[in-house]
């Protein structure tokens, strides 16, 4: 798919690997719609890009809420052509920690908002790809989800982690083999540890530790580099159906 000129609605938009797939998408002549909780963050982005972007306040888990930055998109920019999910959270609980079991609650969240908010944007994104002009090659549409690595290797304390990213894997080749009758390919990236808000927080020395854990390169992941790679799933059109690790071959150890 040629990037320049189509529309890509980002979910955690406003932040980390959602921000600079916003930065990269717009640089390359698309569109984007930034959706995100974080309102201040959402709307000076989009302010950064004048014409070429539009922030909704989103909660990926709300049907209506979805539906209602979907249909903001279409009414801004006429159609959707690029999702990409980025929202998400990792904070971490053992099944049997020091104040006993793990909060139930606490584990339905991370999948309602991992795994199931991936789920209702993807369908509510399609429902609109399918009318889509088709391109030379029949393409109406791309769909890119972001696992993690702790899809594959989910470390003590990533139960409901790791269970939420595998779904997200799972569900790939599925949907991409459902949708591939409408020309719409579906793609994962599973991210090893990148410089995302959440290990931003973390001290110097801690980040510069788990930088060294990566074989190659040894340091932290780059947003920049996540975007890079939704470029290029974007314009190539034979990814399809499949989970990309993005991370330096790390495969993370028990804890």
């Amino acid at each position: 798919m040629i990037i320049e000129g189509k529309v890509a609605l980002i979910t955690g938009g406003a932040s980390g690997l959602g921000e600079a797939s916003v930065r990269n998408f717009i640089a390359k002549g698309g569109k984007a719609a930034i959706l995100d909780l974080d309102e201040v963050r959402g709307q000076q982005l989009a302010a950064d890009f004048s014409g070429n972007a539009i922030f909704v306040k989103t909660d990926v888990v709300s049907e209506e809420g979805v539906q209602d930055a979907v249909d903001k998109t279409i009414r801004a920019f006429g159609s959707i052509h690029v999702v990409v999910n980025c929202a998400g959270i990792g904070v971490a609980q053992k099944v049997l920690g020091k104040q006993g079991p793990h909060d139930l609650g606490f584990f339905n969240k991370v999948i309602q908002i991992n795994l199931v908010g991936t789920f209702n944007v993807i369908r509510l994104a399609a429902e609109k790809m399918v009318n889509n002009e088709p391109d030379s090659q029949g393409e109406r549409g791309v769909i890119i989800n972001t696992a993690s690595a702790a899809a594959f290797e989910g470390q003590i304390g990533q139960a409901a982690y790791s269970a939420s990213k595998s779904g997200v894997v799972g569900m790939t080749l599925p949907i991409a083999r459902e949708l591939a009758e409408y020309g719409i390919r579906v793609m994962t990236i599973a991210p090893g540890l990148f410089e995302t808000p959440m290990l931003m927080g973390l001290p110097e020395k801690v980040r510069e530790a788990l930088g060294k854990m990566v074989p190659f390169p040894p340091r932290l992941g780059r947003p920049e580099e996540f975007a890079q790679l939704v470029l290029h799933i974007v314009e190539n059109t034979m990814l399809n159906g499949y989970t990309i690790r993005l991370d330096g071959a790390i495969r993370m150890q028990p804890k």
